[in-house]
């Protein structure tokens, strides 16, 4: 019986007599460490790989219901932890800017070498065909695509990769070395207490953020209503000039009308009758 065969089997007969913790915790133990060096295979970073198996148990132990009345629980949570793994948004994170140490022996160097030069659909293909065992419909199925197009990235990726390390035309040949390559990495997972318990407080978190983000969503709105104007109010037109207007008279002699009715003012008494009431003139 293939190996993930085995497994599937098993961990579907153990999910019928176990606790979801249980369960889970027997999932974990049996799926995170082969799969950790496998998507070494498919990211040459060891932190990511650990990570990204983590996520997608933390992932599956978020949808256990589900996860756990899957046909294969251990391919849904290989098939989460691929798509972390090979997120392109990774290479945007400070911390995987940089290359890890590539491992020792100058044979796995130029085997990891040749599998992180494919594109990540073909490396894909090529971890789930000739590392994991699947067969083609199901490597088809996982990588979600037809079996001729996963057939042609099978043989575009073996042949890219023969053409850097000649010995690896044979797929038996490079089926050992991929074991090899993932062995021979010390790549261990958390505990899968651990695992949990990180996940249901990341899942807290959120669930926090989300109801605060809720809240103040509701209060925007409450404060808009209230201060939003309830009737049209025209704009203000904007300021223009004054045109037409005849320019202030420059100071000048007076004429001889101004200057008699200055000296009558003069004349008149400061206060009086004559004030209120003009006299003909």
């Amino acid at each position: 019986m293939p190996f993930h065969t085995e497994r599937r089997a098993v961990t579907q007969n153990t999910a019928l007599t176990l606790t979801p913790d249980q369960a889970f915790d027997a999932l974990y133990a049996f799926c995170a460490p082969a799969l950790v060096r496998q998507t070494y295979l498919l990211t040459g970073r060891r932190e990511l790989a650990r990570e990204a198996v983590e996520r997608a148990f933390q992932a599956a132990w978020q949808r256990w219901p589900e996860v756990a009345r899957d046909r294969d629980p251990g391919g849904w949570v290989r098939a989460t932890a691929y798509e972390y793994a090979l997120s392109p948004w990774h290479g945007f994170r400070p911390r995987y800017r940089t290359p890890e140490p590539p491992p020792a022996d100058p044979d796995a160097r130029a085997l990891l070498n040749a599998l992180l030069r494919l594109p990540p659909s073909y490396r894909r293909t090529l971890v789930l065909y000739d590392g994991v065992g699947l067969d083609l419909p199901e490597t088809a199925a996982e990588t979600e695509a037809s079996t001729p197009a996963a057939a042609g990235r099978l043989t575009r990726a073996r042949e890219a990769v023969a053409a850097q390390v000649p010995e690896l035309a044979d797929p038996a040949t490079l089926h050992r070395r991929l074991m090899e390559l993932a062995s021979a990495e010390r790549l261990r997972a958390d505990a899968p207490t651990t695992v949990r318990t990180s996940g249901e407080r990341r899942n807290a978190f959120w669930t926090r953020a989300a109801i605060a983000f809720t809240v103040a969503v509701i209060g925007a709105t409450g404060l808009t209503l209230r201060t939003a104007p309830t009737h049209y109010e025209a704009p203000i037109a904007p300021a223009q000039a004054v045109r037409g207007v005849p320019p202030a008279p420059a100071l000048g002699p007076l004429s001889r009308t101004e200057l008699t009715l200055r000296a009558k003012l003069r004349r008149e008494a400061g206060n009086g009758p004559e004030r209120l009431a003009p006299s003909p003139g």
